[in-house]
């Protein structure tokens, strides 16, 4: 199911939570929807659900204009963060129950509806759990067990609003593969909300970088990280330093030096984004930056270098392997080998 949205604004209480948002999804693709809290990344979420309705713009499901729809309408599956199971319900009468409420008419018979839900223990690789309760399951089960529900009213789109946010680090890395694998064998059309950009690079087809409202960056995991569109992408999205520089004459400037990185941009003050892991530590020369090294920190195969860099001790951090501990000391001099320049001072 395709779904486009289009110039889609969201107040509450004349408090506008998204800002002309425009979107579109293939059919079968897994989406991210990545971003800091009160980016905006959930309410559009609830309003391709129909959980919330656009103040203006449209949503379609493929050329189906569904912005005043209710979600029973569009047959969406919803998963929420914290499960929403049935305490009172087996497995199986949890994964049934949108089956079971349907209106007589197009309710499956009690047999059918028990068949689907074995069916979908098995496809959630627990298989034998269907006399359970919740309170008999671990958080990994009990949120496979929502995604089972969801997936059992056979949907057109399949929508998850941080559905690993409850879960300890090592069963999000575990849930994240099995989701993936799931995806690829069920070919819905999934979006998912989630703060954790590795969770969001690892997952999703495409990448929907949100902030304040608005769409910052859409595209593959290489597009976001290795050519961000926007100063706060490039902030967001992985570890980086930013260096206070003036562009003249083609030439990048830190503190009056020119630092040999030649610049597009126009002459004036500009911010230099640099990842830790593309800076080297080299001997004095020309275009080198010198620093006072501050910390000096193990972070697994990789040691992380802090230095003050200018007048304005400006902080940079270099990733150096960690077997590397000489002339960690006093002052280093490094050198970016890719950046990407911003114009405007910030």
């Amino acid at each position: 199911m395709e779904i486009s949205v289009r110039h889609v604004r969201k107040e509450f209480d004349r408090y506008p939570a998204l800002h002309d948002v425009s979107l579109d999804i293939r059919s079968g693709e897994l989406i991210a929807l990545l971003g800091p809290s009160g980016s905006g990344k959930t309410t559009l979420l609830r309003l391709i659900a129909g959980l919330e309705f656009p103040t203006e713009g449209q949503i379609f499901f493929g050329a189906d204009d569904a912005s005043d729809k209710s979600v029973q309408e569009r047959n969406v599956g919803f998963v929420f963060q914290h499960y929403a199971l049935f305490r009172h319900m087996t497995v199986a009468d949890n994964i049934g129950f949108g089956l079971s409420v349907r209106p007589k008419g197009t309710r499956p018979a009690k047999g059918e509806i028990r068949r689907r839900a074995l069916e979908l223990l098995d496809l959630i690789q627990l298989p034998g759990l269907e006399n359970r309760f919740p309170r008999q399951l671990s958080g990994g089960q009990r949120q496979r067990v929502a995604l089972a529900r969801a997936l059992a009213i056979e949907p057109r789109v399949l929508l998850l609003d941080e559905p690993f946010g409850a879960l300890d680090a090592k069963v999000r890395k575990d849930l994240r593969r099995w989701l993936r694998e799931l995806h690829d064998k069920t070919g819905h059309t999934t979006i998912f909300v989630t703060h954790d950009q590795e969770e969001a690079l690892e997952l999703a087809d495409r990448v929907v970088v949100m902030s304040q409202g608005r769409i910052e960056q859409v595209g593959i995991a290489d597009d976001i990280y290795d050519r961000p569109a926007t100063p706060f992408v490039f902030s967001f999205i992985g570890e980086s330093s930013t260096l206070p520089v003036t562009v003249t004459n083609g030439q990048v400037l830190f503190d009056g030096s020119a630092l040999g990185l030649d610049a597009s941009e126009p002459d004036g003050p500009a911010r230099l984004f640099v990842r830790p892991h593309d800076l080297e530590i080299v001997g004095t020369g020309e275009g080198a930056i010198s620093g006072e090294v501050v910390v000096v920190r193990r972070a697994g195969p990789v040691r992380l270098v802090e230095i003050e860099a200018g007048r304005a001790r400006t902080r940079l951090e270099i990733e150096v392997a960690a077997d590397d501990d000489s002339h960690l000391t006093g002052t280093i001099h490094v050198r970016p080998k890719r950046w990407k320049l911003f114009p405007g001072a910030g």
